[in-house]
């Protein structure tokens, strides 16, 4: 991790062990991690953050996720390569993510809601909030990714 600004791991460190048990709590959840990958990509995306945009693509193509779909994740509603699921997830993603213009209205909830369990709707809404705050970081802080060998 590099940064052109302040180490925040060093600088709260106190706050970081909470932020590393959400983490925690999101990596154990219900949802398949293929599903979890797809909602950070987008969700960073949206944010610009480029470092978590290296991190879970490359995180997501080790897990066997094809180029054509990661390539694909800033347009899922145009294209047929996303399950039913995975089409609600980025929902929800792109509907929390962008909550101070889009608000969550029923119409969307219920959509998602229909596809997820009450725990996997919870657990989606945990996953998208920890990458929203880590893209926060990586935002804020200027994290640059590194280029790959």
């Amino acid at each position: 991790m590099s940064s052109k600004r302040l180490n925040y791991y060093q600088a709260a460190p106190q706050a970081m062990k909470a932020m590393m048990g959400l983490e925690k709590a999101a990596s154990e959840s219900l949802l398949p991690r293929s599903l979890r990958e797809l909602v950070r990509i987008r969700a960073s995306q949206i944010n610009g953050c480029a470092y978590c945009i290296d991190m879970h693509t490359t995180d997501a193509a080790k897990e066997g996720e094809s180029l054509q779909r990661l390539m694909a994740i800033s347009v899922w509603n145009e294209t047929p390569f996303f399950d039913e699921r995975e089409r609600a997830a980025l929902l929800w993603t792109e509907t929390l993510t962008l909550v101070a213009t889009r608000h969550a209205p029923n119409e969307i909830y219920e959509q998602v809601a229909a596809v997820f369990t009450e725990q996997e709707l919870a657990e989606l809404t945990f996953v998208i909030a920890a990458i929203n705050a880590w893209n926060r970081f990586g935002v804020g802080f200027a994290m640059q990714p590194e280029l790959a060998p």
